[in-house]
């Protein structure tokens, strides 16, 4: 079930549509590129950053001595994990799957 907050429109269906044709990290790069400014996606991932490091129990003087964003970003983005509509927590939970699972190849398979 979704919390979403933002108007759905078939601009915003079809942003949704190209993140998900994205094949891969070089892919996302070459997209986000044009898509955003240096600042735009450096922003977004302090976000998810911060909320990593919140999800990992650090608290917001630990998150603000690694990551340079204001007091109050780091208010809103602990609202969203706890009260949100759980995108972080889902995002956060499969990049935690990710790190577990050992590439295809490698010596523990």
């Amino acid at each position: 079930m979704s919390h979403l907050r933002i108007n759905r429109t078939e601009s915003i269906d079809q942003l949704c549509q190209a993140l998900l044709s994205l094949k891969n990290a070089e892919e996302c790069y070459t997209f986000l590129s044009d898509l955003f400014t240096v600042q735009e996606v450096t922003a977004f991932a302090q976000r998810l950053q911060v909320a990593r490091l919140l999800h990992d129990g650090s608290t917001y003087e630990m998150v603000r001595s690694q990551v340079p964003v204001s007091s109050s970003t780091i208010t809103r983005i602990n609202t969203e994990l706890r009260y949100g509509s759980g995108g972080y927590q889902m995002v956060l939970d499969r990049l935690s799957e990710q790190e577990q699972t050992p590439p295809p190849g490698s010596a523990q398979e």
